[in-house]
């Protein structure tokens, strides 16, 4: 799971326990400029993936790391689809963040409420 914090101009990941194994990363920092928006989107898990470069993808388990797919970076974080928001971005190395995290009502309010 992602814990989504915004930290000044600039919105933070952590990824949690065995998570950080699973994607290869522990972190990210994003400035909110690069944001264009966050959705709670539980269907996204049900998209196609891509490539996996680092990542690792055990179907029904975890979604986790960086996937490629039609010339785009997709990180991904998702172990229960229910709790996925999809975070846009512009300008960035990742295209699109999609992450499974406690509460995704309230990210998404933080997240808007950082961007207003």
């Amino acid at each position: 799971m992602a814990v989504i914090r915004i930290d000044g101009d600039d919105l933070v990941v952590m990824m949690e326990g065995l998570d950080k194994l699973w994607a290869f990363k522990g972190s990210l920092t994003i400035p909110l400029a690069n944001v264009r928006g966050v959705t709670a989107d539980p269907g996204m898990a049900a998209e196609p993936k891509g490539m996996r470069a680092p990542g690792s993808h055990v179907p029904g388990v975890i979604i986790a790391g960086t996937f490629h797919q039609h010339g785009e970076k997709v990180f991904w974080d998702v172990r229960d689809p229910a709790k996925a928001v999809v975070v846009e971005l512009a300008d960035e190395r990742y295209t699109r963040l999609v992450l499974q995290v406690e509460d995704p009502r309230a990210t998404v309010a933080l997240v808007e409420s950082a961007l207003s």
